[in-house]
C-alpha cells in the first residue's frame, strides 16, 4: 500500500498557475534585457560609424588618398551584420514577448515552448 498525500484539489491548479506565470514574467524580462543589449550594441556599432567618419573627414587630402576608405560593399555587410539582423532579432523578441504577454492576460491559453533556455 501506497502512502498517499492529499492535496486539496482547489491549490494544485493554482499553485500551477502561479508558477506559470512566474515563469512567464522571468521569460518576459529576460527577453526585454536581451533587446535591451542588442540595441546598445547597434547603438555602439553606429557611434563607432559616426567617430570613423568623422576622423576620415577631419584627415588631409593626401592622408585620404593614402589611407582609403572602407569599400561600399564592406559597409553594406557590416551594416546587415551589426545592424539589420540584430534589428530582426529584437523584434522577433518583442512578437514573443506581446504572445508571453497575452498568455499572462488570459486572452490565450498558456502553452510554453518545449525547448526553455
Amino acid at each position: 500500500m501506497e502512502p498517499s498525500v492529499s492535496i486539496p484539489l482547489s491549490s494544485a491548479p493554482r499553485r500551477k498557475t502561479a508558477e506559470v506565470h512566474s515563469l512567464l514574467e522571468a521569460l518576459i524580462s529576460k527577453r526585454e534585457q536581451e533587446i535591451t543589449e542588442i540595441e546598445q550594441m547597434v547603438e555602439r556599432y553606429e557611434r563607432r560609424l559616426r567617430l570613423e567618419e568623422q576622423a576620415y573627414r577631419s584627415m588631409s587630402t593626401l592622408r585620404r588618398m593614402l589611407s582609403g576608405k572602407k569599400p561600399d560593399h564592406h559597409l553594406a555587410l557590416e551594416y546587415i551584420h551589426y545592424v539589420k539582423k540584430p534589428i530582426e532579432k529584437a523584434r522577433a523578441l518583442r512578437i514573443e514577448i506581446a504572445g508571453y504577454r497575452e498568455m499572462l492576460n488570459g486572452s490565450v491559453p498558456a502553452v510554453l515552448p518545449d525547448l526553455l533556455p
